[in-house]
């Protein structure tokens, strides 16, 4: 792709996030998702290959039907309070509606099935992107609007989120269907707490977005779109392929790594609320997702040779490690022993 359009499409996408996140206007908050919406749907396409064109035509579809739901619950709400703000959503239509328009936009169940497919259809660093910086205005309009929505309908999504994110990802031999799974599933730990602590949930996805960076370039370094692909590269990058086992047991949430730490204080944050059943029942859920985390971090380094895979092993890699990739790596594993600062800061 030429530089000049990359950079335009760049420059529309912080725009377009930039916009949302710092609107009080309804209208103006919609016209920072329809920009952030355009912007990746090149980036999206530029393969030219069947299913990436396929992708951005879903992603186009549903991020168009989501966008009209969040017009339409702002329209309702002004019709009925005279209110264009986005903090003063009152009306309980277009609280519901609203919600229903967020899961769209981010793939929480029911309204998940778009999202592996798109991510399938994506190259890695364009699938991050999806993980992660599209992602951030509907969170943030979640925020700002969690006062006015109904937390049993939340928690209900969060739960079916968690247990779908984790019981389909199973199966997977895609790297980024997995992924993508993995998103689902930690989502389902944001919509929960959203309506009780904001703060928390917005800490929580600051986290995923750092550990998930971490898992996706490590993995486009050694080009792994495949398990069986993953098998074979230990012989390529040896010391990123240890870091990925700890990376991705990050982002399961084990201790004493940084994912351990929204999960603790989301259950924390659960059980003072009084809604300890929830806190138990998206902990054990978690476990599903433990699981798949768990063979990709086999896969990546336990399965020595000989194995049944046919793939040929790849030469050795002697470039040095993306520093990107070793900061994110670091931040992911290390955190946690910082929490007391990390909790002051936010």
């Amino acid at each position: 792709m030429n530089p000049q359009a990359k950079l335009i499409f760049a420059l529309s996408l912080t725009l377009g996030t930039t916009l949302t996140i710092s609107s009080n206007h309804w209208i103006m908050a919609w016209t920072g998702l329809e920009i952030h919406t355009l912007a990746i749907l090149p980036l999206i396409s530029k393969s030219h290959h069947p299913r990436a064109i396929e992708a951005a035509t879903k992603y186009f579809l549903v991020q168009a039907a989501a966008s009209t739901l969040v017009l339409f619950s702002s329209m309702t709400n002004a019709w009925h309070t005279g209110q264009w703000d986005i903090t003063q959503l009152s009306h309980p239509t277009s609280c519901l509606i609203l919600t229903v328009a967020l899961a769209m936009k981010l793939g929480l169940v029911p309204f998940h099935f778009w999202f592996p497919e798109v991510l399938q259809g994506s190259s890695l660093i364009v699938g991050l992107l999806l993980s992660t910086l599209m992602k951030f205005p509907p969170i943030t309009l979640l925020y700002l609007t969690s006062p006015s929505l109904k937390p049993s309908v939340l928690m209900t999504m969060a739960i079916l989120s968690t247990a779908l994110g984790g019981w389909m990802g199973l199966n997977q031999t895609q790297t980024r269907k997995i992924l993508a799974f993995s998103s689902i599933s930690h989502l389902g730990w944001m919509a929960i707490i959203i309506a009780y602590s904001p703060k928390l949930a917005l800490l929580n996805f600051y986290l995923y977005t750092l550990m998930t960076a971490a898992v996706f370039l490590s993995l486009n370094s050694i080009k792994a779109l495949k398990l069986s692909t993953l098998m074979t590269t230990w012989t390529k990058a040896p010391s990123l392929n240890a870091i990925l086992l700890l990376t991705l047991l990050s982002l399961a949430g084990l201790p004493p790594l940084t994912g351990f730490l929204p999960k603790w204080l989301i259950i924390q944050e659960l059980t003072k609320q009084e809604v300890a059943l929830a806190a138990t029942i998206i902990a054990l859920l978690s476990l599903l997702g433990l699981f798949f985390y768990l063979r990709l971090a086999y896969c990546a380094t336990i399965t020595l040779p000989p194995h049944t895979t046919n793939h040929m092993k790849q030469w050795y890699n002697n470039k040095p490690t993306n520093t990107m990739v070793a900061v994110l790596t670091t931040m992911s594993l290390m955190l946690l022993p910082i929490s007391p600062i990390i909790l002051a800061v936010v």
